[in-house]
């Protein structure tokens, strides 16, 4: 490891005399020094009973590893270390090493106690009503925060390494006997195959096992927040956490769970309906309206009304370009100042994207350049693209938006639904770990669709998904609140 200098090496003596020489070795800043000093160095150096009592039994016996984790460790998680690529591995991932002079083993004791973040509310997954805890970069503190979440002794985490070099601590968290067998075994399976020298954050596991490549639709989910986690492995799903990152993947993934927000859950059914309904209306209006525009306003004027097509021409008759060249200027002009205001300093973004939307609209209105009613269209789309709550998911349709466009200048509405029904198939085809995408509406089960396109009271949905479970598929058996009184 050369003169790396924060790797500390402590040597002590013990025994009555004090030949037998032990190291500790410890990585300074990854590790909770009070640990090393309290349950380490002090239950064998200070004068006491129990130093007696070991030095004692040190002089008797020749085995002093074992009289060392016996009798004088008061640390709690110790296990035994033959080799020195465990050596290295437990170092660098803060635990601390124990040596004897003279033995050909070591003990690995957990000291683990580096800076971590907390645990606070997740930016981008906000809630009106519900927990406001998020993960952090601590995979620790990740699985206790699903654990305080799920009690039950059949919510299993097993734990690999991946990465060459950087030694990635992942994560699988499932509950056994809701979960399908082959699922997991597939998930494993895949996370095995993966050879690369480094693991940073989740994106890297996710292009790495997720079922299609070239997509724009992500098939793989991934949150911040532990109480969708937990939701997500009660009906069924698969957990994956790595060190590092506060985003937890979750396969396989549904279209229709992009489209759900944790609140859902915490309303009453008929509220969660209407605001999904919203959602869905959002989502049409990001993909569609600039295309609508373009192909009513260039081939389809006799679906306008007389009195908005007279008003539309006069608006358009001094802008020198075609709708679907304005409406493209315009969408790019956007996206460019959405990307400008997320990568910019916290409080100059915010500000900066405001009145550059602003500056810029007016701007080209008068200037001639676009239309006041794109500006519209425009703003429309862009605020129906936030109703997302999967920040991928909104990603994906913002890139769909510029090809149905093109379809738009060049085939009208025949060119929409043509990319309509070419965007249903590719949707059709997805799987994501063997299960359709589209599930359950391609193929359709009925008695899945509770917690779809609307939700239905928590007493109604007294099943789980039936392509993710086989053989655990209640839920609940408890009757309306209605029949429970009377």
């Amino acid at each position: 490891m050369g003169n790396s200098t924060d790797i500390v090496i402590r040597e002590i003596r013990i025994g009555k005399d004090g030949d037998q020489i032990i190291a500790i070795l410890y990585t300074d800043g990854l590790v909770d020094k009070n640990i090393i000093s309290d349950f380490i160095m002090k239950s064998m150096m200070l004068d006491n009973s129990l130093s007696e009592n070991v030095n004692r039994r040190i002089q008797i016996s020749s085995n002093v590893l074992q009289i060392l984790k016996d009798y004088a460790l008061t640390i709690g998680d110790i296990r035994d270390m033959t080799d020195f690529e465990t050596l290295y591995n437990a170092l660098l991932s803060g635990d601390a090493i124990i040596l004897i002079d003279g033995e050909t083993q070591g003990i690995v004791a957990s000291a683990r106690g580096w800076k971590e973040r907390g645990v606070t509310e997740p930016a981008s997954e906000n809630v009106v009503r519900g927990p406001r805890e998020g993960f952090s970069e601590t995979l620790g503190t990740n699985t206790a925060l699903i654990r305080r979440k799920i009690k039950d002794p059949n919510l299993w985490v097993e734990t690999k390494q991946i990465g060459r070099v950087t030694k990635t601590d992942v994560a699988v968290m499932y509950v056994k006997g809701i979960v399908n067998n082959k699922l997991v075994e597939e998930v494993h399976e895949r996370l095995n195959r993966i050879d690369v020298d480094s693991i940073l954050e989740t994106g890297y596991i996710e292009e790495l096992i997720e079922d299609e490549t070239f997509t724009p639709f992500p098939t793989v989910y991934n949150s911040e927040r532990p109480d969708v986690i937990a939701a997500e492995l009660l009906e069924g799903k698969i957990a994956i956490l790595v060190d590092g990152t506060p985003n937890v993947l979750i396969v396989p993934a549904l279209f229709v769970s992009f489209l759900h927000a944790a609140e859902d859950y915490y309303q009453r059914a008929d509220i969660s309906s209407f605001i999904r309904l919203l959602r869905y209306i959002g989502v049409f209006i990001s993909l569609f309206s600039p295309s609508l525009y373009i192909a009513i306003t260039t081939f389809h004027q006799e679906m306008l009304p007389t009195s908005l097509l007279i008003s539309l021409a006069a608006q358009r008759e001094a802008v020198p370009f075609p709708a679907f060249v304005e409406a493209l200027m315009m969408e790019v002009t956007f996206e460019i100042l959405r990307e400008a205001g997320v990568r910019m300093p916290k409080y100059i973004g915010a500000a900066v994207s405001i009145v550059g939307t602003l500056v810029i609209g007016q701007a080209a209105v008068e200037a001639g350049i676009i239309s006041a009613v794109m500006v519209i269209v425009v703003s429309i789309t862009a605020i129906s693209s936030f109703v997302l709550p999967a920040y991928n998911m909104s990603i994906a349709f913002r890139m769909l938006r510029f090809p149905l466009m093109g379809l738009a200048a060049s085939f009208g509405l025949y060119g929409i639904i043509i990319g309509g029904i070419a965007l249903a198939l590719h949707l059709c085809s997805l799987r994501s770990f063997g299960v359709p995408y589209m599930s359950p509406f391609a193929p359709l089960i009925p008695a899945d669709t509770k917690d779809t396109l609307i939700r239905l009271p928590h007493w109604m949905m007294i099943s789980r998904p039936r392509l993710l479970n086989q053989k655990n598929v209640n839920r609940r058996n408890n009757a309306s609140p209605r029949k429970s009184r009377e």
